[in-house]
């Protein structure tokens, strides 16, 4: 049920759910989970976030007991809506089905480098104190970030959701596809538009390799995609493990084959690119809104921003920019742009058969606007 104040509310449920598993640890445990308070001048680490399979930092699911990581599912599922915990902990489930596809070999310097169990939960600062606080749950694929602040939930930002293999084989002849509608719904948007729109809206016939604004602590004009290498918290020690990763990012590189005046087209700019919803029809508006849907509608009800677009002059504002192929199963890229919202899309790698998807608000992620007013009110 919505109340009043649902960001009141989901900020008490999330903040017991912490307690309770920051409660269960033991002391190295607790150490290894927790984290400088939010807005503090050791408040970098919570900055980084990922989405490839590096140290994410934080208390692993392997280092936990199974009563543990049940209350740490539990704190994941406080903020998330139901459809997107099932698409978080499918997309965690993919590890298995990835490292098949693999051959079973993958290491990235591990004992497993495609691994359901390392999946990081860190809290930030002491839930429902006083002071802000934060948590962040990550592993490959999966990237969730909560910042409360004055006892309210202030940012969800970033939210990232990827899956490889994006599309897999159930019996029966059906597909998983974990996010396939946040394909679908945007590759049905673009075709549908008439040949002067469609212009406007595809900035490449070519994809980036990857989403344009990474895994940045800060999104800024002039953003371009970072090399799957640069994606990692640290090199390995390993010179060999290294080279390995170095030569399947260069490959992915090569395999989009992007000149800088290709990356200067997709690069990020504070003027939307493509196309403004005020110039789609009817129908296209609610397939954009549905589109939206997919992302904004990760959070629980009551938090989720979806409804302020049932205002057309809001939807107005949001642009659709597409780069690569309309055909499905080739590379391609989008974006959604508008006042506080970046969402990004790419399917390019793995022969067209690994995703990405990240909602972010520019001006508020990691709460950082919030946390700016916060210190200026109390300090």
């Amino acid at each position: 049920m919505i109340t009043a104040d649902p960001a009141r509310d989901i900020a008490t449920r999330t903040a017991g759910a912490a307690a309770a598993w920051l409660a269960s640890l033991d002391a190295d445990q607790r150490r290894v989970a927790s984290g400088a308070v939010p807005g503090s001048a050791d408040d970098a680490e919570r900055l980084r976030w990922f989405y490839t399979p590096t140290d994410h930092g934080g208390l692993t699911v392997h280092a936990q007991r199974p009563a543990q990581q049940r209350l740490a599912m539990a704190l994941v599922a406080s903020v998330l809506s139901e459809a997107a915990y099932v698409t978080a902990t499918t997309v965690m489930g993919l590890e298995n089905v990835l490292d098949r596809t693999e051959g079973f070999v993958t290491g990235f310097g591990r004992d497993r480098g495609r691994d359901p169990g390392l999946y990081y939960l860190r809290v930030f600062g002491e839930p429902g104190g006083a002071a802000p606080w934060a948590w962040r749950f990550g592993g490959h694929h999966v990237s969730v970030n909560v910042v409360v602040v004055d006892g309210r939930v202030a940012a969800t930002t970033p939210l990232f959701l990827g899956a490889d293999p994006a599309s897999s084989p159930l019996l029966g002849g059906a597909r998983l596809r974990p996010l396939g509608a946040v394909e679908d719904l945007a590759r049905d948007l673009v075709r549908s538009l008439d040949a002067d729109l469609a212009a406007a809206a595809v900035l490449l016939p070519r994809a980036p390799s990857d989403i344009v604004t990474a895994n940045r602590s800060r999104v800024s004009p002039g953003d371009r995609v970072i090399p799957l290498a640069g994606v990692w918290r640290a090199p390995f020690d390993d010179a060999g493990e290294q080279a390995k990763l170095q030569r399947m990012s260069d490959a992915i590189d090569d395999t989009a084959g992007l000149d800088d005046t290709d990356h200067a087209a997709v690069a990020l700019t504070h003027a939307p690119k493509g196309v403004p919803a005020s110039a789609l029809d009817a129908g296209q508006r609610e397939r954009l809104r549905a589109l939206l849907g997919c992302y904004l509608d990760r959070v629980a009800e009551g938090l989720s921003p979806l409804p302020r677009y049932a205002d057309d002059a809001a939807l107005d504002a949001v642009h659709l920019a597409w780069a690569g192929s309309t055909t499905p199963g080739e590379p391609h890229y989008y974006r959604l742009q508008g006042p506080r919202l970046l969402l990004e899309w790419d399917n390019t790698q793995r022969d067209v058969n690994h995703a990405h998807s990240v909602w972010r608000d520019p001006e508020a992620d990691f709460g950082l606007d919030v946390l700016a007013g916060h210190r200026a009110a109390h300090h």
